[in-house]
């Protein structure tokens, strides 16, 4: 399923980003034709959102009638993505990994992706979390079919993917954000260029997981030794969110725990290959990381025992000898 279940910068002082402002709306003869590839947790927003901003986006995911259900209220529903490259200008792939985004563009052996029928000009925006290495190989090897490219992993979350405000880390050549022009814009609060190469936006956003991976881990362990305690969960989640030791993955995530919702908003398994990705660029250059070493174990842990397709804050069911709170019955 292509889905994000939930991102040299020495030629300036500091990133340069685009801050928050409405989004403007297209005319048809202004607005390049886009593509957007994945209707899963963040893609379904981020085409709503080039929607509202006044794009047709033409849409493509591989469960049967999800890009058909989206186009109902606008855009276009494409029967495959070769079918898509052809007919759009910037191509916008929104899938979980690095392997997903190869079969996005080259297929998968049995059917074609897209980068065979894209034109020459035209722009490839890779979304996913991948190995920074990896996106420098792919903005050279799209380069030689004349396909622009940028390096623009996300954050934010599923609700501000589909308000429009989620942020973009993103990195690529002049040409590729001459491009993009307004398209970051109709999708994200904050577009931050850090490069005029690929590999900076996708450093930034394993940085960014790192913290994310590690703060959720904490504070499900907070939150496991307060149940151990005895501690009313509700009320420790109510003095920790207006204390100095909150977080904003504990206020999110510490409340699906009080729900007992584990809904896959962002998977465990997520974090099992986000926080694999951080210590991969880490071990590169031998730089010990010894908190993300124990996050991922934890992750890793909850994956084995039956949690990985649940919420990532179902890492919370590693801890022994704890009752999380059952699910709250609807009225």
């Amino acid at each position: 399923m292509y889905d994000d279940l939930t991102n040299h910068g020495a030629s300036h002082a500091g990133p340069r980003r685009t801050p928050f402002k409405a989004k403007p709306s297209m005319t048809s003869s202004s607005a390049p034709t886009v593509g957007l590839v994945g209707l899963g947790a963040m893609g379904a927003g981020m085409a709503q959102s080039l929607r509202r901003a006044g794009h047709a986006p033409h849409v493509f995911d591989v469960r049967p009638g999800a890009a058909e259900a989206f186009a109902r209220d606008g855009g276009t529903a494409c029967d495959s993505l070769a079918a898509l490259g052809a007919q759009c200008d910037i191509v916008i792939s929104v899938v979980v990994n690095a392997a997903q985004t190869e079969s996005v563009l080259f297929g998968d052996g049995s059917t074609p992706g897209c980068a065979a029928s894209m034109k020459p000009g035209s722009l490839f925006v890779m979304c996913s979390t991948v190995d920074p290495n990896w996106s420098v190989a792919l903005e050279a090897r799209l380069a030689k079919l004349g396909v622009l490219y940028l390096d623009a992993p996300i954050s934010g979350g599923a609700a501000k993917a589909a308000s429009g405000q989620m942020t973009m880390m993103t990195a690529g050549t002049p040409a590729a954000y001459a491009r993009a022009g307004a398209v970051l814009d109709a999708m994200a609060a904050k577009v931050y260029r850090l490069g005029d190469s690929a590999g900076a936006g996708s450093k930034v956003k394993v940085i960014n997981q790192l913290l994310a991976g590690v703060h959720i881990a904490a504070a499900a362990e907070a939150m496991a030794l307060g149940l151990r305690e005895g501690v009313d969960p509700a009320a420790l989640y109510e003095v920790i969110t207006h204390s100095a030791g909150n977080s904003w993955m504990f206020e999110n995530r510490m409340a699906h725990v009080l729900a007992g919702d584990y809904t896959p908003l962002s998977a465990v398994d997520i974090f099992v290959k986000d926080l694999g990705l951080v210590l991969d660029v880490a071990r590169a250059s031998k730089f010990p990381l010894p908190l993300s070493s124990t996050a991922h174990q934890m992750f890793m842990q909850a994956s084995t025992a039956g949690y990985a397709r649940e919420d990532d804050s179902a890492v919370i069911k590693i801890f022994p000898g704890i009752e999380v709170p059952a699910p709250k019955k609807q009225a």
